[in-house]
């Protein structure tokens, strides 16, 4: 038990100094990380259905078209070229046309699972350049921006926290007992506090939003992301599996970590688009 404690605990913070610093750092750094997160994760999906689903889609292509993907994503949001794009589309008609040519069994299934790899984990994972880059109205161009992007991680953490401390404290209601059991009401709306407070505190140090609508932002965030955490755990049960994967010690697997936040993050960026900053 205290072994397990510390493994998890090391590997936390190793991963919360990651992720954050990389944000931070540069684009660059930024656009890496993401890149190799966004890979590794339809890597694991593909492994997960591949050994399990009786299915088997090309883990090869679909890793790389998830890394083009997001690669493509930050080259548009910086230059807003959009044939670049093109090859990623050639990619998603080879994964379609070469199910009528492999001759494997349940091409359908193979088909539909490649397509959800990209749909899926792909493009929400690339929606972050559209949270990390927009046009400055000072000076005229694409500006780099880590703290949108990154708030959207400090809101996930700070509501799974928060809720697990309230739902063990006081959590009596289910939230969704048949999909994941030990979720309750009391601990959503207890994360829920926590992370509008904790809006409150980003919007007095980074004031490029008013309050209002960082509030808002971290709605969304909170609502997506508990839908996102019901999806894996939906995904996950279906598959007979506990945890995704052993990537990350204590912590499980890539999904196991994003699963709220390929929800999350094109949430807040219809949110962000219709009503605040673009």
């Amino acid at each position: 038990m205290k072994s397990n404690f510390l493994k998890r605990a090391i590997t936390g913070i190793i991963f919360v100094a990651v992720l954050v610093g990389s944000i931070l750092f540069s684009p660059l750094s930024f656009a890496i990380l993401f890149v190799c997160i966004s890979a590794l994760t339809i890597r694991e999906f593909g492994h997960l259905v591949n050994t399990t689903e009786n299915v088997n889609i090309n883990r090869t292509i679909t890793t790389l078209g998830g890394a083009y993907l997001f690669f493509a994503f930050t080259y548009f949001c910086l230059n807003g070229k959009s044939e670049v794009f093109i090859p990623y589309l050639f990619l998603l008609l080879y994964l379609m046309i070469s199910e009528l040519y492999l001759k494997k069994e349940n091409p359908i299934n193979n088909w539909a699972y490649s397509m959800l790899s990209q749909c899926y984990i792909a493009l929400p994972f690339a929606m972050l350049n559209v949270l990390a880059f927009h046009t400055d109205p000072d000076i005229q161009a694409v500006s780099y921006n880590p703290i949108l992007p990154l708030s959207i991680f400090i809101f996930i953490w700070i509501n799974d926290t928060g809720a697990y401390c309230i739902g063990s404290l006081i959590g009596k209601h289910r939230l969704f007992e048949r999909i994941s059991p030990k979720k309750s009401w009391e601990g959503s709306i207890g994360g829920a506090v926590f992370v509008i407070v904790a809006a409150f505190v980003l919007a007095h140090f980074f004031p490029f939003m008013p309050l209002i609508k960082w509030i808002g932002l971290a709605l969304v965030v909170v609502i997506f992301g508990t839908w996102g955490d019901l999806t894996e755990s939906l995904f996950k049960r279906q598959l007979g599996i506990k945890d995704s994967g052993n990537i990350l010690p204590g912590h499980g697997g890539m999904l196991d970590r994003f699963d709220s936040a390929l929800m999350a993050i094109p949430a807040a960026v219809v949110y962000l688009y219709a009503f605040t900053l673009f």
